[in-house]
């Protein structure tokens, strides 16, 4: 294990221990003590105290219960009854290091090397962190890291062979001229042939995102995701964006070529139902009537980005949902509360989402995303998803 590794196994510990005993301890807080634990001398106990209470400890009232549990995990100095501070947990002896010196937060410590590797490693990365982290907790700053991040997830979009042909270097359809024309070179003899195959041309995709007021937490990110969808590029064309609450919106046009927060902008003051109430079957009645008669969802990807709590009328959503599953290619529903520990689909517009749907996906976090984005990607041609 290496000087860095074992620091920060450690203080992902004692951040836990802090956490148990009431402090507001994050992931964040864990990579300020990082950076300021790298500033100073960590032979020093005195500098690792205040390091690690700047950056962990935000109310006064918590100083007690961080210097209690200071002294318990790096000085194992037992606390007392008469200290007045209860941490409400018991320290396991293979978390507490042997020695009072803090030197030894660099030692090699075979007993405790599994320890929550995988949290270690998210404090080590930034964008670790953020990948994991829930939309509905970020700050804007953080949002604007992460659209960065999405740009190689909108890059996957389903594909499909189309009926036109392109040259190709491998066995295929025979290409008479092409073959003709360079036996030409060599006497009218074809020693060389060359070949075609089926084109591979974007399919369409439609994303309907639900901006209501129970899905305001998550609806800037999924925004900021779609516009990166929309970008200015070669499959931007066939990306078809909604928004609804009460009423549908399109909004492919104001999503593309601008940044992520001119885009939010542009959103909130074309949605005046942004954060409002939730009509999902009324909404897609328009979507049916409006586009959907002139072919937009015939043979494309549509995705539904909804918490599924329908205020209308249930047999309206299921009979707009039996249109839509008849006519798409596929049908994925992002749901960002199946990420949550616990979800059960209990709302009733889920429940009917659940009987037409292909995929049912998370969507809480840039991992959701990934997986929508690999959902995507499920959509190409088997001999175009081994070449990506």
């Amino acid at each position: 294990m290496s000087r860095g590794d074992a620091v920060t196994r450690k203080l992902v510990t004692f951040g836990r221990i802090l956490r148990e005993a009431g402090l507001e301890v994050g992931p964040g807080r864990l990579k300020d003590a990082i950076q300021g634990l790298d500033a100073i001398d960590l032979a020093r106990r005195d500098e690792v105290y205040q390091a690690l209470c700047c950056t962990l400890v935000s109310r006064r009232d918590d100083l007690p219960v961080f210097d209690a549990a200071f002294r318990a995990f790096w000085d194992r100095a037992p606390v007392t009854p008469g200290e007045g501070v209860d941490l409400g947990l018991q320290l396991p002896a293979a978390e507490a290091p042997p020695a009072v010196a803090v030197q030894e937060l660099i030692e090699h410590d075979d007993a405790a090397a599994e320890d929550e590797p995988a949290i270690a490693a998210a404090v080590a990365s930034p964008d670790e962190l953020l990948r994991r982290r829930d939309f509905a907790g970020m700050t804007p700053d953080e949002l604007r890291r992460l659209r960065r991040l999405m740009d190689d997830l909108a890059s996957l979009h389903p594909l499909r062979r189309s009926r036109r042909l392109a040259p190709a270097h491998g066995a295929g359809v025979l290409d008479a001229r092409r073959t003709l024309r360079q036996a030409l070179r060599t006497g009218g003899l074809p020693l060389q042939r060359s070949w075609r195959r089926p084109k591979l041309v974007p399919r369409k995709l439609v994303v309907l995102c639900d901006v209501s007021g129970s899905m305001e937490p998550y609806a800037r990110a999924l925004i900021m995701f779609l516009q990166a969808l929309a970008a200015p590029d070669g499959a931007a064309r066939h990306v078809e964006v909604f928004a609804f609450g009460t009423r549908l919106h399109r909004l492919t046009a104001e999503l593309a070529g601008a940044d992520a927060a001119t885009v939010l902008d542009r959103a909130a003051a074309l949605l005046p139902d942004w954060g409002g109430g939730t009509r999902i079957g009324e909404s897609l009645r328009t979507y049916n009537t409006r586009y959907g008669r002139r072919g937009m969802t015939r043979g494309a990807v549509v995705v539904i980005a909804s918490d599924g709590w329908e205020r209308g009328d249930l047999a309206l959503l299921d009979r707009e949902l039996t249109t839509v599953a008849r006519q798409a290619h596929e049908l994925i529903w992002v749901n960002p509360l199946k990420g949550h520990e616990g979800f059960e689909p209990l709302a009733g517009g889920m429940r009917i989402a659940l009987e037409h749907v292909d995929r049912f996906l998370e969507g809480h976090n840039l991992l959701a995303l990934e997986a929508l984005a690999e959902a995507l990607r499920a959509n190409r041609p088997p001999a175009m998803r081994h070449a990506v």
